[in-house]
């Protein structure tokens, strides 16, 4: 009898796929990026900005993490900001 390939493992909180970005990336040095809002000290910070509310952010409120077409290939976190934050209309 044939064996039953196993199912791949969900991915974690996101339809998207692709490495996250590192905050440590030149591009993401260069716009400021941070992975959790919180923490940035980029005057241009304004609170309750956020990755996940951003015009950029190619992803539904709900996913943790979702592409960005600022880091071609990579996800951005729900909760980050950069410096070409954008608010949704």
């Amino acid at each position: 009898p044939a064996v039953a390939a196993s199912a791949p493992a969900a991915a974690p909180a996101t339809a998207a796929t692709g490495p996250m970005v590192d905050p440590a990336d030149p591009a993401a040095v260069a716009l400021g990026y941070v992975a959790d809002a919180s923490t940035t000290k980029d005057p241009k910070f304004v609170a309750g900005s956020a990755c996940v509310n951003c015009a950029l952010y190619a992803g539904k409120a709900e996913d943790a993490a979702a592409p960005c077409p600022l880091f071609a290939g990579k996800l951005v976190a729900a909760k980050g900001w950069c410096t070409a934050y954008a608010k949704k209309p």
